[in-house]
């Protein structure tokens, strides 16, 4: 019997691993029927739909408030789209506000489809209930790490360890052969500049990057700044970029981010997955990020409880790289540790080990997390 498994992503991340998943299902089992709901990416591929999820990647307390209509638009929308399908099981891919919703709706439905979510909330961290909330409406859980399990299990949730996408969604980049094909010169020093994929990160998080990328390269003519801008911002990014005095090169889409990465010594950035797949290529990371000050003293006063962001910091439970998080997020900060690494040869080197440290403690079983995802679906299916 043909299975039939529809997959559902809200934003960029989302997308990215619903297409990962969807050609590991692939090749497991060739006969299978997809559908879904996502991004260019998994449309690409060809699993796509009308349903619009179009101003769904926000972050932080108040800016959900104010997409709690579009978003409650979108759940019926996809709701109603997968019932119509009527799939074997439906993938709900992170975007937790939006996901468990939607499997609220197709519980309700009556929809005897599976759910199952990849990738769940950072219980660990922050609002630990939500364990018990994914519990009430779903079936199984893919997580990236096993210290996530016991937040679950005390729900009676299944829960399946697959490690992080991004340990083995790119390949390893060659470093060398980006900087010939975009002309930068074998003894420049390429300084990454990663600004974030949402909206509200380019306006938040990006001009003090940007600030602190100028403050690197000034009386550093051998610098080079490289941006690698997500799709769905990267409109906004050039734009903004008109304004850049120090040198800089920005690409987009995903064709040259493996050699773009592996080009960088070390890479200042928004506080996301795009973290970890700068340490696989061996840039020394640097990160930071800002949210609305409401969301954020809600967050640091009564919710937030890890004293890391970047999961290469949570993996060893000490800061490999370093990172600074609201009222430490300024220009300064960023460029002061920045220009240690690239003034300090063991600095960097001692970085880069502490962050391959990392990157192991957070392979989980070792294989590419996509893969086990896709086996794990298959045999709930």
């Amino acid at each position: 019997m043909t299975r039939h498994i529809c997959l559902v992503a809200a934003e960029e991340s989302g997308d990215a691993l619903g297409a990962d998943v969807i050609d590991a299902l692939r090749v497991i089992n060739p006969l299978v029927r997809l559908s879904g709901i996502g991004g260019a990416r998994m449309r690409e591929r060809g699993v796509s739909s009308d349903v619009d999820m179009s101003g769904l990647a926000v972050v932080g307390l108040f800016e959900g408030l104010k997409a709690f209509d579009r978003a409650k638009i979108a759940v019926e929308a996809a709701a109603n789209h997968i019932v119509g399908l009527n799939p074997d099981a439906v993938v709900l891919i992170d975007s937790w506000g939006f996901m468990w919703r939607l499997a609220r709706a197709l519980k309700e439905r009556g929809l005897h489809a599976k759910r199952i979510k990849l990738v769940g909330p950072q219980v660990w961290a922050t609002r630990p209930g939500r364990a018990r909330v994914l519990a009430q409406w779903c079936d199984h859980l893919l997580c990236i790490h096993a210290f996530e399990q016991p937040f679950y299990v005390k729900w009676g949730l299944p829960t399946t360890v697959i490690g992080n996408p991004a340990l083995h969604r790119m390949k390893k980049g060659n470093g060398a052969a980006f900087r010939a094909a975009h002309g930068v010169a074998a003894n420049f020093r390429v300084i990454g500049l990663l600004p974030g994929s949402r909206p509200a990160e380019i306006r938040r998080v990006m001009p003090t990057l940007a600030t602190a990328a100028a403050q690197l390269c000034a009386g550093h003519p051998e610098r080079q700044v490289l941006c690698v801008a997500a799709p769905s911002v990267e409109a906004a990014v050039r734009e903004a970029a008109k304004a850049w005095s120090f040198p800089h090169l920005i690409i987009g889409g995903d064709s040259d981010k493996a050699d773009a990465f592996s080009s960088m010594e070390v890479a200042i950035a928004s506080s996301g997955t795009v973290t970890t797949e700068l340490g696989v290529q061996g840039a020394a990371v640097v990160s930071g990020y800002r949210l609305g000050w409401l969301t954020w003293a809600i967050l640091r006063l009564l919710l937030f409880k890890s004293p890391y962001a970047t999961l290469m910091n949570v993996a060893l439970g000490r800061e490999v790289a370093p990172e600074f998080i609201q009222t430490k997020f300024n220009a300064e900060n960023i460029a002061r540790v920045a220009e240690r690494l690239l003034s300090d040869p063991a600095a960097l080197e001692a970085q880069r080990k502490g962050q391959a440290e990392a990157l192991k403690a957070m392979a989980g079983p070792g294989r590419p997390a996509a893969e086990i995802a896709a086996e794990t679906i298959l045999k709930l299916t």
